[in-house]
């Protein structure tokens, strides 16, 4: 899949929009904000991915330490 997407973003980024026409430069604006997005929801989900590593580590010492008191 990644090289799916390379080969999409390579594609996108090598149009030569001077010759498109305005529905086409609109469709390629609407494909760089879907890329951007994307490419947002990953970070994101990366984020996400470490914050639940972290957590599960915490409840792992906790309950090796047994309950607070």
């Amino acid at each position: 899949m990644a090289d799916t997407v390379t080969d999409t973003v390579e594609m996108l980024y090598s149009i030569d929009q001077q010759n498109l026409t305005v529905d086409q430069q609109i469709a390629l604006a609407q494909a760089y904000a879907s890329l951007a997005q994307a490419e947002r929801l990953e970070l994101i989900q990366q984020r996400l991915y470490s914050i639940q590593q972290v957590i599960s580590r915490w409840a792992m010492h906790a309950a090796a330490d047994g309950p607070a008191r």
